[in-house]
Order: C-alpha cells, then sequence, then structure tokens
C-alpha cells in the first residue's frame, strides 16, 4: 500500500515529524510551500453600531469599536448642516475632531457611506456630533 502522505527523515536516528490541518473534505493536509497553515487573526465580536435618527443638533454616542479594524459611517436621508466623527480618549468628557495631515477629516454635509477611520488605541470611544439646520437624516457607526 503506497502512503498517502511519504516523510522523508533526513537520518536514521531523527524521528519523522510533519505539521498538517483538516482541509474543507476534512482529509489531512500537509503544511509546505505551496500549502500554507491557513491562519486568521482572531478578534472579539464586533461592537454593537451606533444606529439612530436625528431631527435637530445632538451628539450621539460613544462608540466602542475593537482596535485595528476599519469604522464605518452611514449618513443617509434629506437633510442639511454638518456631520462629524470625533473622538475621545477619556470617555467622552473632551471630544476631538479627526483630522488626516494636519486637515479636518470625517466631516460631511451630505449622505456617505464608507470607511472613515481604523482606530489603533484601545479604549478610544467615538461620537457622532450632528448639527442640523433642517431636515432628518439617519446614521450608522459600525464595524
Amino acid at each position: 500500500m503506497t502512503r498517502k502522505y511519504p516523510i522523508s527523515p533526513p537520518t536514521s536516528y531523527v524521528a519523522p515529524s510533519a505539521i498538517g490541518f483538516a482541509d474543507s473534505a476534512g482529509d489531512l493536509a500537509l503544511v509546505g510551500g505551496n500549502q500554507p497553515l491557513p491562519v486568521a487573526q482572531a478578534r472579539g465580536e464586533s461592537p454593537a453600531p451606533l444606529a439612530g435618527q436625528a431631527s435637530q443638533s445632538t451628539v450621539a454616542g460613544p462608540f466602542a469599536p475593537l482596535a485595528d479594524i476599519p469604522i464605518h459611517l452611514e449618513v443617509s436621508g434629506t437633510w442639511a448642516g454638518r456631520v462629524e466623527l470625533q473622538r475621545s480618549t477619556d470617555g467622552g468628557t473632551t471630544l476631538r475632531s479627526l483630522t488626516a495631515g494636519g486637515m479636518p477629516w470625517a466631516s460631511y454635509t451630505g449622505n456617505v457611506n464608507e470607511v472613515v477611520w481604523q482606530e489603533g488605541e484601545r479604549g478610544a470611544t467615538f461620537y457622532l456630533a450632528i448639527t442640523l439646520d433642517s431636515g432628518t437624516l439617519a446614521y450608522r457607526v459600525s464595524q
């Protein structure tokens, strides 16, 4: 009988060994140059989205994201004003505008559906500062 996975020991006094994993069919798959060990970064469960509607100016939050995962913002509706994602590192006592290259970032005067930030510091929280002149908007901050 031919062995499906031959392992050739380099000498007679070294016990052969190999690393493998169960493939999609449940069979042994040996790790090799053309078949690396499948790995994925483990992360916690995504936080509940910060979502709602606003018909007057308000600050919504906090949203506590997982570190190193992009933050997504959706704003929709018929409205006039400004929506700005803000960051806090002291539990919401101080809210700071986001910047990129020293310029304002994540500040919008119209509907948006995009990735807006990726946080690297654990414990940072985010708030949505909504300044409405008219109309109603729906918002959602999520990961």
